[in-house]
Parts: structure tokens; sequence; C-alpha cells
């Protein structure tokens, strides 16, 4: 009786994870609000462009660590708030992945300016992982199915995210 007690406990509990994983998180991503660990203050005046970030990605052979960046978020997963992607100067955009899942963001920092503290690095992103993000992201299936060569992009864990305006 004791044992079943406990898997019954142990069910309950993982249920109640996956439901509460079930969608991002809820938020209005107002100014100063922080996800994951908190952005040092010193970030956001010390927070490089994603132009100086890649320069320093070419320079130090494809990784920065402990870098902070400035961008516009123009993109959120719609499944778990799990991944974004930033707006960088010349309109192309580089994806963000949260330090080993360990935090998610609400949809509604789509159009907000952030500051990321984190890693950066150049990565060569797989055929089946730009159509996984596509597929999260509700792409068009047209757009989906055009994706056929791997890319080499920007890629960045954050450990934390703060909304600046």
């Amino acid at each position: 009786m004791k044992f079943k007690s406990i898997l019954l406990g142990a069910g309950l509990m993982a249920s109640s994870l996956a439901f509460a994983q079930s969608g991002p998180p809820e938020g209005k991503a107002l100014v100063g609000d922080t996800y994951g660990d908190q952005v040092a203050s010193s970030a956001e005046s010390k927070a490089i462009t994603v132009d100086k970030l890649n320069k320093q990605l070419k320079k130090d052979n494809k990784k920065v660590e402990n870098v902070a960046v400035k961008g516009k978020v123009t993109d959120v997963c719609d499944k778990k708030g799990c991944w974004l992607t930033i707006q960088t100067e010349d309109n192309s955009k580089f994806f963000v992945k949260m330090k080993d899942y360990a935090f998610f963001v609400p949809t509604a920092l789509k159009g907000k300016n952030v500051v990321l503290e984190g890693n950066a690095e150049r990565k060569v992103t797989s055929v089946n992982e730009q159509k996984h993000y596509a597929e999260d992201a509700k792409k068009p299936q047209a757009e989906i199915d055009a994706i056929t060569q791997p890319k080499e992009e920007i890629r960045f864990v954050a450990n934390g995210i703060k909304v600046v305006n």
C-alpha cells in the first residue's frame, strides 16, 4: 500500500509538472522584468551590438563567453517560450536558447528590446533543426519546405534576459 501511495504521488507530481510546462509563462514583459539569472546592472551599459559580437566571434575563434548583447526580440517559441530570435542591425536574426533549459520567456517579449547575458558562438545549424524551430514558430509549410541547406549563424545561450524598452 505504501508503494502504491508513492507511485500515485510521483505520478501526480509528474502530471503537474507536465501541465505547468504546457505553454510560455504568462507576463507582459515590462521594462525591468528579468528572466533567468539577474542581469547585472552594469550589463546594460556594457552591452555590445550584434555587429560587434559578430566581429568578436570571428576574432575569438567562433566563441565568446560572458558577454552582454542588446537587441530587439522578433520571435518567441509559442509552445513553451524556450527560445527567441534577436534582430541584428542589418535586419538579419540570431537565435537564443536558455541555458540548461532552466527558464522560459513570455510571448509578450516579441517587439521588446532586451539585454542578454550569456555565451555566443558561430554554429552550423542542420536542416532538421531549422525545420523544427520553424514548426515551433508556426511558419507556413511552404517556408518550412524551403529550408534545404544547413546554415552558419550566431547562437546565443542566455543565462539571463532583461527587458530594457
